[in-house]
């Protein structure tokens, strides 16, 4: 863009101040400033790209020739090629064109992707004059079939690659084999614009440059505005297709001109629906998009077409305003043949020379003349009683082109130009480029700033009145502090009892990792055990231990042997159920000792009374009481393992026909041999017993046993601990009389340096907010202006001098 008004030449560094202010305050730092730095660098850019994307054939190469009322881009019925054309404005003595090739690296990628999606075998060289020949013929034998290059997407497909080739041997000294080789118009020997533009324009030619870059003088391009035409978003090559798409999504994007082609059509693509989701999500284009349906005319000749146009622009763009229908190619071509007369035959010995050569020498029709007459004819756009136009059979089509000009001339031309909608939309870009868009790309940096300036204005403010409420003297500090002792105390209190209830409602959830892990190793214990003292279960020492407790008795039956099993193995895992639960508490009680210590309560309570008032020493006392009830838990748990399960002799189980087997194995003598040979079957048998039991006790009752032992006790303790740190008031006063003074002076000092330090951002944040302010006014954007923070704020807090409110959270500085 061109230079901007004085006001605005530090626009950048007022705006990156105020954005440093916010970074400066981390209660502010989560808000979003991309959109602020979007906005700005498009506010300041020295460019403005309106990007032109749609589908291919939509006419957006001519719809731009239209624009600026030259022939400049390639265009056709078919692929476009991926040619991605920049236009910028130039002096006139200055025009020129620099083009890109692509590198044969590239133009083989695009060679095997059309072979591949026409069913050809794999392009080896593309330098070899058989294998180009052959590709050629297979094109033309696909065009052919389909009836023509325009009738299919294969045919259009075979018609991409024929021009590529072609392109390819045209130009191949001009291509580098993996660089892009760029040329200036003077290296091709062209002397002007047109020249250059109309290589550029073959189809052969343009099928083989990566990208153009014009340089032309028109006022639309003037201001900084670059016109950009990209690639159809349905192109047969996916390469180019996204080309496209990734120019939408680049931030340097400013605007787009979307080519529809639903009034050709009937309703919209795939790719295009894919096309204007993608432009919403480009923060940096907003709502600069011009929706254009193009080729107009098709509907002048068809009602369901137009009905089904209108109830597509009514349904899903009414809430917008650039909304536009043109006819390219008749708008375009209708500026041109403005410069024509009957001695060049309007045109057709000039503008269209090229078109009409016909190879077996008879003359051609372009494709414009059909267009006019058919419009003249059956559009019902012109007027029966102004214009008696009439198209002869007996005459050429051209023929009756020249005579209707004839009669009829410049003023049937503009009517043309009127009715194909171009002028309009002409008139409409222009009217945004020179007059609308800079004013609206600084409206929405100033809206999208607000947001910052606002909240920097009530934090300001907020943090102002905290500290000019704060006691100046240090006599009224020291009172001041005192009297909020109480409340501190009573704070810390209630800190320290939702800690310990967070801490209950985590094991009781089983939130708490490492207590939960710590459990589990308790469950490893006792199974591992359980398996020990199964597998080293020794049949012959419960023998003994039986027949010692009745000397009177030689011999001892198999309940006997049970009975010393049953209490031999309840004990022992009473042993490690006791041992593994003390571990659980231990370190459950370290972890929540070391928990309090790190917690800022702890640390003010230090600060406080110069101890924890307590805490700790309550924490090891519980802990032992703990410790004790989950002793004496263990104790009853395991003792209940003596006796059978419930269901250990019920009929149809396992257990009771394990039971009967042994018992039929040891009573076949009297002697210890027939006991001991049956150490198999009654470790079998007590394992049937004591698993169920044992597992019952690790993954039930005993955990419940934990957790309601925990709570019970922690909450009291916490519950009577925050009323002890509350009485501690006595203590906490006389320790803190102690160094108050001092404290009071440095807080003092501290709340001067704090306001300082606000009054400065405050100050610099006016400096900047009002250089952008003079920038904004001299934009006529009176309504848009940034809020300033006054000297004088309201006492009572609020609502700021501008009326924004004011937030009565006191938040530190």
């Amino acid at each position: 863009m061109s230079d901007l008004p004085l006001q605005c030449k530090n626009l950048k560094e007022q705006v990156e101040s105020i954005l440093q202010l916010l970074q400066q305050e981390p209660t502010l730092r989560f808000q979003d400033i991309t959109p602020v730095q979007t906005s700005l660098n498009k506010a300041i850019s020295p460019k403005f790209e309106i990007v032109f994307a749609g589908a291919f054939s939509a006419g957006k190469s001519m719809l731009i020739n239209a624009l600026l009322e030259r022939e400049l881009l390639y265009s056709a019925e078919g692929h476009a090629t991926g040619t991605e054309c920049k236009i910028e404005y130039a002096e006139v003595d200055k025009e020129r064109v620099i083009l890109t090739f692509l590198s044969e690296v590239e133009i083989r990628e695009q060679a095997v992707s059309l072979c591949q999606q026409l069913g050809f075998k794999t392009v080896a060289n593309i330098n070899q004059a058989d294998v180009i020949n052959l590709l050629r013929q297979g094109c033309e034998a696909i065009i052919q079939h389909e009836g023509g290059e325009n009738k299919s997407e294969r045919a259009k497909q075979a018609k991409a690659l024929i021009l590529l080739l072609e392109g390819y041997i045209a130009n191949r000294d001009r291509i580098n084999t993996v660089n892009n080789a760029t040329y200036s118009m003077e290296q091709f020997n062209f002397s002007n614009l047109k020249e250059a533009a109309g290589y550029a324009r073959r189809g052969s030619n343009s099928a083989v440059l990566k990208q153009i870059e014009y340089y032309c003088n028109h006022p639309l391009l003037q201001d900084g505005n670059v016109i950009i035409d990209t690639p159809g978003i349905d192109a047969p090559v996916e390469k180019d297709a996204q080309l496209t798409y990734a120019k939408i999504q680049h931030p340097d994007t400013s605007a787009v001109v979307c080519v529809l082609k639903p009034a050709a059509a009937g309703e919209m693509t795939k790719e295009e629906t894919e096309l204007l989701e993608l432009m919403r999500e480009n923060g940096g284009v907003r709502d600069r998009v011009f929706y254009i349906f193009n080729r107009i005319d098709e509907t002048w000749y068809n009602t369901q077409l137009r009905q089904r146009l209108d109830d597509l622009i009514s349904g899903q763009f009414h809430n917008s305003t650039k909304v536009y229908k043109t006819s390219g190619l008749l708008g375009f071509y209708g500026s041109q043949i403005k410069q024509t007369n009957q001695q060049d035959r309007f045109g057709l010995d000039s503008v269209f020379a090229e078109s009409i050569k016909g190879l077996d020498g008879k003359e051609e029709t372009p494709q414009f003349v059909y267009a006019f007459n058919n419009y003249c004819v059956n559009s019902g756009k012109l007027s029966s009683s102004k214009f008696r136009v009439s198209v002869n059979g007996f005459e050429t089509p051209n023929q009756n082109y020249v005579r209707i000009l004839g009669d009829w001339g410049s003023e049937i031309i503009e009517q043309l130009i009127k009715d194909s909608g171009t002028e309009e939309f002409r008139t409409a870009i222009t009217r945004y480029l020179t007059e609308e868009k800079r004013p609206q790309l600084f409206k929405n940096l100033a809206d999208d700033l607000e947001d910052v300036c606002i909240n920097l204005k009530k934090y300001y403010q907020s943090v102002q009145r905290d500290l000019d409420s704060q006691p100046q003297e240090i006599e009224t500090m020291k009172a001041q502090e005192l009297q909020r002792l109480n409340q501190q105390l009573q704070q810390i209190g209630r800190n320290f009892h939702e800690h310990i209830t967070e801490e209950v409602n985590q094991i009781i959830n089983n939130y708490c990792d490492a207590f939960e892990a710590d459990f589990k190793q308790l469950q490893s214990r006792m199974i591992r055990r359980l398996d020990e003292l199964l597998d080293t279960f020794s049949v012959a020492s419960a023998y003994q231990r039986a027949t010692i407790s009745h000397p009177r008795n030689a011999t001892a039956p198999l309940i006997a042997i049970l009975v010393e099993a049953f209490y031999y193995l309840a004990n022992q895992l009473e042993d490690i159920l006791v041992e593994s639960s003390q571990q659980v508490v231990a370190n459950y009680f370290q972890r929540l000792i070391e928990k309090i210590r790190k917690s800022e309560y702890y640390r003010h309570l230090y600060r406080l009374l110069d101890n924890d008032g307590g805490i700790e020493q309550e924490i090891r006392m519980l802990e032992k009481g703990v410790a004790q009830a989950l002793f004496s838990a263990a104790s009853v748990e395991c003792d209940r393992f003596v006796r059978e399960s419930p269901r250990f002799y019920d009929e149809g189980t396992f257990s009771i026909y394990q039971f009967r087997q042994t018992l039929s194995q040891t009573s076949q003598g009297y002697d210890a041999e027939s006991i001991v040979e049956a150490e198999p079957a009654i470790r079998q048998l007590l394992k049937l017993d004591f698993e169920p039991k044992v597992s019952q006790t690790i993954r039930k009752s005993f955990r419940q046993t934990i957790n309601q032992t925990l709570k019970t006790q922690l909450l009291t303790m916490a519950e009577q601990q925050a009323d002890e740190i509350l009485q501690q008031y006595p203590q906490a006063r006389a320790y803190l009389e102690k160094t108050l003074e001092q404290e009071a002076e440095e807080k003092i000092a501290n709340n001067r340096r704090l306001l300082s330090v606000v009054e400065e951002n405050i100050a610099a944040y006016n400096s900047a907010a009002s250089n952008i302010n003079s920038c904004l006014q001299s934009m006529q954007l009176y309504d848009h202006l940034l809020p300033l923070i006054d000297d004088s704020f309201d006492p009572i807090g609020k609502f700021a001098n501008n009326g924004f409110l004011i937030s009565d959270v006191v938040q530190e500085v």
